[in-house]
């Protein structure tokens, strides 16, 4: 009681209260930089801002974090061994000397890490967000302070979104000639409202299910007319960070936005590629109850022979507690399911896509959204049931914890190797189509052996003659 009262008076001691309470739903990471997205009212756009060498090419949230940002593109490096191993070889050479590359995807201290060997790789460099949750505001302010051109900030609107992808692609007396995406977005800006900036870049290199998708779907319209390199299907991706990146980041993302416990819950995770198959790993771990839902029938069978029960999502919608789609896929978790599930169901996405649940379907007269804390919300039906939608059906992992840096650098390491090889590949090595990575890569060469071009339809379509085979083989 002694120590109680030595706060002089009750506004002290609410203070107290609110600081310990904020301070517990915090989360100093790339989920949220060391000031919120909603501590400065004032929209970036309308800032006038400048860094210490008198440039104001950017658009960030507070360039006076960038100190801070340092520091953590600085921790992130030491852990990035084989991306800062390929900087080291390379910079000498300057493979992407004259590469003028336009990217966009998470700004994050690794991806922080990775744009900077570009640049030390020869690159000029412009840089937008793929996530509007994802940027760390104080990273993105240190890469602003070294002179990349980056326009992103923690918590834009849609709008902020593709005004900062044109501000990144529309520039006087510059022209990209090279992309770096994640989701497809900024490529699918480009071709629609850039087609002659479009038909004369030189290659793209993608690292998302969801923008590979799209690039199919580009290349099957003959309307791709650049090669394309297809990262995220590279053994290098699959194996590495889509699974184990996935693994340690959906328990982390799921702690810190809802504190739950998941031994003896009920979990459905929807998609048994690499990415659930990381989740479900995890999740087992801990004693949750996993179900898988799967239209793949390879990956249907792994998941029942490791052990998960595979169902229909009707068939449980009604009785689980957590529901994590990953299939890269839109409409996975629809209206229908979200009026079916239980109170206090939590709704979470682990796809690149915010297309997987079907959140624009809740934003209706009759449901209350209710903010919890950053990043989590209550859906209350008329009833009084809630459910609890995490990042607004966005990438859970990036938008509300951190990623583990040493499986980015893999993948970063990927992306910088398949843009150097875009870049410096003589005429007619590419066609206008989508590329895969081989396995393996060439000793007596420089940094990469080539492309492995193979189709994908037609892959799928080998995939599926095994499995119908192995089924009679079990069936007998």
């Amino acid at each position: 009681m002694q120590e109680f009262t030595k706060f002089p008076t009750k506004t002290g001691r609410r203070s107290l209260s609110r600081s310990i309470s904020q301070s517990s739903t915090d989360s100093y990471s790339s989920a949220a930089s060391y000031t919120d997205s909603s501590d400065d009212e004032v929209s970036p756009r309308e800032k006038q801002q400048t860094n210490s060498k008198g440039s104001s090419n950017f658009c960030v949230k507070n360039i006076k974090q960038a100190e801070f940002g340092r520091r953590e593109i600085e921790i992130a490096e030491q852990d990035m061994s084989a991306l800062i191993s390929l900087r080291k070889r390379a910079q000498g050479e300057k493979p992407l000397a004259g590469a003028k590359i336009v990217g966009c995807t998470h700004i994050t201290a690794q991806t922080a890490v990775l744009i900077e060997t570009l640049c030390a790789l020869g690159a000029q460099c412009r840089w937008s967000a793929c996530n509007i949750y994802s940027t760390q505001n104080e990273v993105a302010a240190a890469l602003a302070e070294a002179g990349v051109a980056v326009f992103a900030w923690k918590g834009e609107s849609e709008d902020d979104f593709w005004w900062c992808i044109d501000r990144c692609v529309n520039m006087d007396g510059w022209q990209a000639n090279m992309i770096l995406d994640d989701g497809g977005d900024l490529t699918h800006w480009v071709y629609k409202k850039y087609p002659n900036v479009f038909k004369k870049i030189r290659g793209i290199v993608e690292e998302s299910v969801t923008g590979v998708h799209r690039l199919y779907q580009l290349s099957k319209a003959g309307k791709l007319c650049v090669p394309a390199m297809n990262v995220n299907d590279s053994v290098t991706k699959q194996k590495f960070d889509n699974l184990y990146c996935c693994r340690e980041s959906i328990l982390d993302g799921l702690k810190r936005t809802t504190d739950v416990m998941f031994g003896g819950k009920q979990v459905v995770v929807c998609g048994y590629g690499e990415v659930g198959k990381g989740c479900c790993a995890a999740l087992k771990a801990l004693g949750a109850i996993v179900y898988i839902t799967e239209i793949d029938p390879i990956c249907a069978l792994q998941a029942c022979m490791d052990g998960f029960r595979v169902v229909k999502l009707n068939e449980v919608i009604r009785q689980v507690d957590v529901v994590i789609t990953c299939t890269g896929n839109k409409n996975v978790v629809t209206r229908e399911h979200l009026d079916r599930m239980k109170n206090s169901c939590i709704v979470c996405n682990m796809g690149h896509s915010n297309t997987e649940i079907d959140v624009t379907s809740l934003r209706t007269p009759e449901l209350t959204w209710e903010r919890v804390r950053s990043q989590v919300d209550h859906v209350i039906w008329p009833d009084g049931k809630r459910v609890v939608l995490l990042a607004e059906g966005r990438l859970l992992n990036l938008s509300c914890s951190t990623v583990p840096t040493f499986v980015l650098s893999i993948t970063a390491t990927t992306q910088a190797l398949a843009l150097i090889e875009l870049y410096n590949a003589p005429d007619g090595r590419y066609k206008q189509d989508v590329y895969l990575l081989p396995k393996k890569m060439d000793t007596n060469g420089p940094y990469y052996q080539g492309p492995v071009h193979m189709n994908h339809t037609t892959l799928k379509e080998i995939f599926f003659k095994i499995t119908f085979i192995f089924f009679l083989f079990l069936s007998s």
